[in-house]
C-alpha cells in the first residue's frame, strides 16, 4: 500500500461513523469503491430453496423495514427461505457492509486456526502472537479473554465521540511495517483484572484478526475463503477492508450478499462443516461473559439472547440471529439513522422474536 493509500485509509476510516444518511445508503453497498480491501472468492453455492411463506403480514414487514431503514431481510428455516425482502435500492446480487457482524467471522477463524493446530489454545497469552503488547495492559491476558472482551483493559466505544478509542484507533499514524492495532492498544491502561469485567472493544477484535493472520500466515480473506466462504457455500465473493498496514480489519467491515449473511448463520448453527473443533460453536454461542442485562450475554464475539438464541450484531442495524430450537436464521442489513441505540436494537429484536414465533 502506497503512503497516499495509507493516509486515505487512516483518515477516511474514522469518517465512516459521521457519514450522512445519503452517504451511508450509497456507500454501505459499495465499500469496495471507498476503501482498499481484499476479496475471498465464492465456490459452489449452497442452494437455498423457497419454503412456505411466514404467516406475517406484508404490512407488518413493511412497517418494520420502514422504521428500521432496512436494505434486506431474510428468514431461513430448515434450510429454506421463508422470507426475503429488499429495500433502499439493494438487490439480491449486491453486497452490504457488515460492520461488527465481521467479529463473528473473525472469531470463527480463530476456531479454524485451533482446529489446524496453528493456534495451540484459546488459553494462550495474547503476547505469544502479538509480542509488541508485552509490558502493556495485555500482559497476562489470554486469547479467550479478548474473544469474550474481558481483558480488563480500559476502552471507550462511544461512536458519537470523536475522541473515543473506537474513533481514534482508526486514525493512528504508524511507520511502514508497524501494526496500527497493537500500536494503539498497547497505550491503553488496565482497569480490571483479566476475566472479571466485560467491556465491548472493537480494537480487541482487530487484535484477534492480527493473531489469526500471524498464526496462519494468511490474510483474513484468504483464510476465510478456505474456512468459511467455500465450506458455507456463499454465492457471492466476500470483500474485506484493510487497515493502513494492508491487513484485513478483524473487527469490522466485510461485505457480502444478504443471502450469504444467512448462509453464515446456517454454517454456524450447523457446527461449521468440520472447519472448527467439535463443539466450537456450542462454546462460541453461549454466554461466556455477562453484559449487565438479564438473559443477554456475550460469547466468542457472538451475542447471546434469552431462550438459547445467539447471533452477530453490527452498528447501523446489521444482524444475524440464530435460533437453534427452530432451526431458524434471520439476517438483516440496514441503514439506521444513528450507529446504535436501544431505541433501535430493541424493536429489531422484538420483530425477530415475532418472526421466530411465527415460524412453526
Amino acid at each position: 500500500m502506497s503512503p497516499a493509500e495509507m493516509e486515505r485509509v487512516r483518515t477516511a476510516g474514522a469518517q465512516i461513523l459521521f457519514w450522512s444518511d445519503a452517504q451511508r445508503s450509497a456507500n454501505f453497498r459499495a465499500m469496495e469503491a471507498q476503501f482498499p480491501g481484499t476479496t475471498a472468492k465464492a465456490g459452489t453455492p449452497r442452494a437455498l430453496h423457497k419454503g412456505a411463506a411466514l404467516p406475517v403480514s406484508d404490512a407488518e414487514i413493511e412497517a418494520f423495514m420502514t422504521a428500521q431503514n432496512v436494505a434486506g431481510l431474510m428468514v431461513i428455516q430448515d434450510g429454506k427461505v421463508r422470507l426475503e425482502r429488499y429495500g433502499l435500492g439493494l438487490g439480491a446480487q449486491d453486497r452490504w457492509t457488515s460492520f461488527s457482524v465481521a467479529k463473528s467471522f473473525t472469531s470463527t477463524l480463530v476456531g479454524a486456526a485451533v482446529k489446524d493446530g496453528l493456534i495451540t489454545s484459546v488459553d494462550d497469552p495474547v503476547t505469544k502472537y502479538v509480542p509488541e503488547l508485552k509490558g502493556s495492559g495485555y500482559d497476562g491476558v489470554s486469547v479467550k479473554q479478548i474473544l469474550t472482551m474481558t481483558s480488563g483493559v480500559k476502552w471507550n466505544e462511544d461512536y458519537t465521540d470523536p475522541n473515543s478509542d473506537v474513533v481514534k484507533m482508526l486514525s493512528v499514524a504508524v511507520k511502514p511495517g508497524e501494526d496500527p492495532n497493537s500500536a494503539y492498544m498497547k497505550t491503553l491502561p488496565r482497569e480490571a483484572e483479566p476475566g472479571t469485567k466485560w467491556v465491548y472493544k472493537t480494537g480487541e477484535t482487530n487484535l484477534i484478526g492480527v493473531i489469526v493472520q500471524r498464526a496462519t500466515g494468511k490474510t483474513l480473506t484468504e483464510y476465510a475463503e478456505e474456512k468459511i466462504v467455500k465450506p458455507a457455500g456463499f454465492e457471492g465473493d466476500l470483500f474485506w477492508m484493510v487497515d493502513s498496514a494492508g491487513q484485513n480489519v478483524g473487527g469490522c467491515c466485510l461485505s457480502i450478499r444478504l443471502a450469504d449473511y444467512a448462509r453464515m448463520g446456517l454454517f454456524a448453527m450447523e457446527g461449521g462443516a468440520g472447519q472448527v473443533p467439535e463443539g466450537w460453536f456450542a462454546e462460541a454461542g453461549k454466554e461466556q461473559a455477562p453484559i449487565g442485562l438479564p438473559g443477554f450475554g456475550y460469547g466468542y464475539q457472538w451475542w447471546t439472547y434469552p431462550g438459547g438464541a445467539w447471533g452477530g450484531q453490527g452498528i447501523f442495524g446489521q444482524a444475524i440471529l440464530i435460533v437453534p430450537e427452530k432451526k431458524l436464521v434471520i439476517a438483516v442489513v440496514s441503514n439506521w439513522p444513528k450507529a446504535s441505540g436501544a431505541d433501535l436494537r430493541i424493536p429489531q429484536l422484538q420483530f425477530f422474536q415475532q418472526l421466530a414465533m411465527a415460524a412453526d
